[in-house]
């Protein structure tokens, strides 16, 4: 075999192995963000409906007390 083409094989392989790296960092990268963003968001928290409590609760808060 030539060795160029030798040399050749080698470094697309190489090449390879360098994109399934990167792809792998990448995802990583991506669901951190992704955690941040909903954490963010605030999504997860159960927030309680008030859809059943009397008139007028959780209406105004005094925060001057």
């Amino acid at each position: 075999m030539d060795m160029s083409l030798v040399a050749a094989v080698m470094a697309s392989q190489a090449g390879a192995v360098q994109q399934q790296v990167a792809n792998s960092v990448l995802k990583s990268n991506l669901d951190s963000e992704k955690s941040s963003v909903l954490t963010l968001l605030g999504a997860g928290q159960q927030t309680p409906s008030l859809g059943n409590v009397a008139a007028g609760v959780g209406g105004n808060l005094n925060i001057a007390a």
